[in-house]
């Protein structure tokens, strides 16, 4: 099946799964969930042949990692490469000191009972300032992986500024981009050379732009404009026309790009995991793709602002 395809994650020595599982929507981030199935969901995407498990102390403010710690010692650990964030703790609340980056990775650790992390990303450093998470956080994580506590360093977020700007000024190993490769949006395409050049792995995730390349309704929080969200309309009703469904169409396309080594995408839904592998299995309509991205052209690479404006590119 084609989710089980490996690609490598820039210099480390990892290979990670086309296809990634997200669990921030184990941690119930999105919606109320029934715990017993949103556990089956890890199992579901192991079985399915991803090794790629996503997480953050952010998510469900701990919830997350405390379900995986439920699943995750009932399997090998050499099965799968399990990443988790710190940094961001609330909505509002951020904390990159050295000391809550050693606490951090502590409480990670014992939530899901491991005795290391794969990797570990300063999360959404968008909102803060750049210099202390190039001055103090990683030089602090970096003190981890000598511990033995983490293998590998990264730093995830929305605006693309950030990644070019910590990948010239730290020694980083991956970066971890959302919403920037999808049908609508491709500007992650222009941090593939320069991961490339200096050795830094490139993971892409959320194919369906929170939901906005779906046919289900938007979340209340989405930043979508009326006409971003009256073009993709437009492209989700092209698909069911042509007898298919955008959702599926947008995964193959994100999953089909081998410049990033996993494209991660999360349910606490079993059956949506599955699905998601399910169609992976089918050829990609390139046709289809072209007639889309047609229709999307209005709105291709629209951003929004997220973090401090100096972070951002507009």
């Amino acid at each position: 099946m084609y989710a089980v395809k490996k690609r490598p994650l820039g210099k480390t020595g990892l290979e990670l799964s086309a296809l990634g599982f997200g669990a921030s929507s184990i941690g119930a981030e999105f919606r109320s969930i029934d715990v017993d199935e949103a556990l089956r969901c890890v199992n579901v995407a192991m079985d399915r042949g991803m090794n790629y498990i996503d997480t953050a102390a952010y998510y469900g403010r701990g919830m997350s990692e405390i379900m995986l710690g439920r699943v995750l010692p009932t399997l090998d650990r050499d099965s799968y490469v399990l990443s988790t964030k710190l940094g961001r703790y609330a909505p509002a609340h951020f904390d990159f000191s050295a000391r809550r980056v050693a606490e951090s990775i502590d409480i990670s650790l014992e939530r899901m009972k491991l005795d290391h992390l794969d990797i570990v990303f300063c999360h959404d450093v968008e909102f803060v300032d750049l210099d202390p998470i190039v001055n103090e956080t990683i030089p602090a994580l970096q003190k981890e992986v000598e511990k033995g506590k983490v293998r590998y360093i990264g730093v995830s977020g929305y605006p693309m500024k950030i990644f070019h700007e910590m990948i010239e000024r730290s020694d980083l190993d991956v970066v971890l981009t959302y919403n920037h490769y999808t049908l609508q949006n491709d500007m992650a395409l222009a941090l593939v050379e320069p991961c490339q050049q200096a050795g830094v792995g490139l993971i892409n995730a959320a194919p369906f732009s929170a939901r906005l390349l779906t046919d289900a309704p938007l979340p209340d929080w989405h930043k979508s404009t009326a006409d971003v969200r009256d073009v993709a309309a437009k492209a989700a009703k092209h698909c069911r026309d042509k007898g298919t469904n955008i959702a599926k169409l947008a995964l193959q396309y994100s999953v089909a790009n081998d410049d990033f080594a996993s494209c991660v995408v999360g349910s606490a839904n079993p059956d949506r995991v599955s699905q998601w592998c399910d169609w992976l299995d089918e050829p990609l309509d390139e046709a289809l793709v072209a007639e889309v991205k047609a229709i999307l052209e209005p709105i291709h690479n629209w951003v929004y602002v997220e973090g401090r404006p100096e972070n951002n590119d507009q």
